[in-house]
């Protein structure tokens, strides 16, 4: 079964920094493709190391990614 999740990839420093909100699970790399590359293995090692009980209670299912405007300075 495969499931379909966000990754949130950002600058920090050096390198890049990867997300996943729906089950609160990060990682990071030198280059975008390495930290997604990077989440997806921390994805995988999750789902077969965790149990049930504990993705269920980390897993949301929805997850909403938009901009917001705000004013600064």
């Amino acid at each position: 079964m495969t499931r379909q999740l966000t990754a949130i990839i950002e600058r920090e420093d050096n390198g890049y920094v990867a997300l996943c909100p729906e089950v609160d699970v990060a990682s990071q790399g030198d280059t975008v493709d390495e930290a997604r590359s990077n989440l997806k293995e921390a994805l995988e090692l999750f789902f077969e190391t965790a149990s049930t009980e504990e993705i269920r209670n980390r897993l949301h299912d929805e997850v909403y990614v938009t901009h917001v405007e705000v004013a600064v300075g």
